[in-house]
């Protein structure tokens, strides 16, 4: 009986401690810090297990590492669905919506019924009663400025077509910061882009004796530095001193640090002008900078006389609009869409012509430590490029029906075989500057896009409506420069592109309608910037 009792102790005693130590076991399992570890043991133990199935054979061993294997799956996560907006799907809602799309192609056209109502005061232009026209003092010097960047980057801030940003706004700039030293402007050199590798000068783009005397009585401009000042540098401009400025420099900054090496001198460099002059500036300097981008810059002969006679042939192609159209700024091309690190077809020759187009263009800047890249984020946040065939779909779903004219503005697209087909099956009345132009017109700009962006820039300004699909200096600009035209009062769509991305993302959508505040079944009106702020389903 004691040793009967003792076992029973023992037993006891070894269920009692049993208890703990599973317990700890558990903790050890199932604890979130040692979880990598349980898994690794777990696989451990499955690859043993695989490993005396191969070698001895055996139905225990089988059925075990069946045990093992089943609980690796339980422990896996399951995939997570991607948020609505993440993925390409477009071109299925396409699919499944062209039957649809051409069945309402009898409605009425928006080009043709919209009625557009101006609410407020009209505009009046920026240098209205801020000017004053007196005789300019005695020069202080010479001011040379290099600008950098393609043609949009040459006029103003809001103006942006090929490249980075400011080449226009430098030349704006340039004018205010001349007016400001009381200096004589040499009308601005162009770096030559190392990626776009146009070699247009200011004259080829612009009408220089124009712009000299549309500010002559504001600002002294002149096509090249005097025989003395260039011979005191010995005819090299990299010789003047460059005052290296700071980005947004106040007027205090150039009188101050600028003025007196002028004087000395009687000539400074500055190099790059990109945004070296603040925003803020009294209301005489920025009625000029307004002065010299809207009065003083406009294009050159040769692309007046062309971008004219393309307008002509556009609203001649719109007799069924009555002479209206609409201009759409598509930023498809390939150094965009690599650029903003979204997919589209998803396949591994996109990747790598992707991968190729961003290290050829930006040389390992996308690979740099710490820098993530993840397409499904940027198409859910707005930041992809909306493709040719989403654009069609929302202006189809805008009213604008398979009779409208339109115009697109843009580089060389992106697999434009595949991607622009879409868009031409929606609007077959569409035009390029390829289409309205002979190659004969166009051979004198081959090779310069700041010249052939220039004639795009043209069509667009002139349209009933004008599209952006991408936020950039050009659409910017030419939302500017459509007000300052029109009073204040522009037709301009500027989409929601994360609303838009997610209806896109459905492909079993029906027929979308786009509606907006200022839109219903009756009559369309148009504010100065249209946002596609609601979209359903019908």
């Amino acid at each position: 009986m004691p040793m009967a009792a003792a076992a029973a102790s023992m037993r006891s005693t070894e269920a009692a401690g049993a208890k703990p130590a599973a317990r700890r076991l558990a903790r050890v399992l199932l604890g979130p810090r040692r979880r990598r570890a349980a898994l690794l043991l777990l696989a451990l133990a499955y690859a043993a297990a695989m490993l005396m199935l191969a070698v001895g054979g055996g139905e225990g061993l089988g059925a075990a590492a069946g045990v093992v294997e089943a609980a690796l799956r339980r422990r896996a996560p399951p995939p997570q669905p991607q948020p609505p907006g993440s993925v390409y799907r477009s071109h299925l809602v396409f699919e499944r919506l062209l039957p649809e799309m051409r069945a309402f192609a009898s409605l009425p056209n928006a080009l043709v019924t919209s009625k557009y109502k101006k609410t407020g005061k009209r505009w009046k232009p920026c240098i209205s009663k801020k000017l004053t026209e007196a005789d300019l003092p005695s020069s202080n010097g010479f001011l040379v400025v290099e600008a950098n960047g393609g043609l949009n980057q040459q006029h103003i801030s809001h103006f942006w077509w090929l490249s980075n940003r400011d080449f226009l706004i430098q030349i704006c700039d340039a004018i205010a910061v001349a007016r400001i030293l009381n200096a004589t402007l040499v009308t601005p050199a162009f770096h030559l882009n190392s990626i776009w590798r146009d070699s247009s000068k200011f004259g080829d783009i612009f009408d220089e004796d124009h712009f000299i005397e549309s500010l002559r009585k504001h600002v002294r401009v002149v096509k090249e530095l005097s025989e003395d000042v260039f011979l005191r540098f010995d005819y090299n401009i990299s010789a003047i001193p460059n005052m290296r400025t700071k980005a947004f420099s106040p007027p205090s900054y150039y009188l101050q640090q600028v003025l007196p090496k002028m004087l000395e001198l009687g000539a400074v460099r500055i190099a790059p002008f990109s945004d070296r002059l603040a925003h803020s500036v009294p209301s005489d300097v920025q009625a000029l900078r307004c002065l010299a981008n809207y009065e003083a810059l406009r294009f050159s002969e040769s692309i007046r006389i062309l971008a004219e006679n393309m307008v002509g042939r556009m609203i001649k192609r719109s007799s069924l609009t009555g002479g209206k159209y609409v201009s759409v700024h598509l930023r498809f091309e390939e150094d965009m869409v690599a650029f903003s690190c979204c997919t589209y077809d998803g396949d591994s020759k996109e990747s790598i012509a992707m991968e190729n187009a961003r290290e050829r263009s930006w040389r390992g800047k996308f690979h740099r430590p710490g820098r993530v890249i993840n397409p499904e984020a940027n198409r859910r946040n707005g930041r992809c490029p909306l493709s040719p065939l989403e654009v069609g779909m929302m202006l189809r779903g805008m009213g604008f029906d398979n009779t409208t004219s339109l115009y697109v503005a843009s580089g060389k697209i992106y697999n434009a075989e595949k991607y622009m087909n879409p868009l031409r099956q929606l609007f077959p009345l569409l035009q390029t500057k390829h289409t309205l132009a002979t190659p004969e017109e166009l051979a004198q700009f081959k090779g310069h896009s700041s010249r052939l962006a220039a004639l795009d820039y043209t069509v667009c300004l002139h349209s009933e409506v004008f599209v952006m699909t991408q936020g950039s200096n050009f659409p910017h600009f030419l939302m500017g420069h459509r007000r300052y035209m029109y009073g204040g009062h522009a037709k301009t769509i500027k989409p929601d592109k994360r609303k838009l991305l997610q209806l896109f993302d459905n492909p079993i959508s029906g027929m979308c309608s786009v509606i907006s505040s200022t839109f219903n079944s009756h009559e369309y009106m148009w504010p100065e910037f249209v946002h596609i702020s609601k979209i359903t389903l019908s």
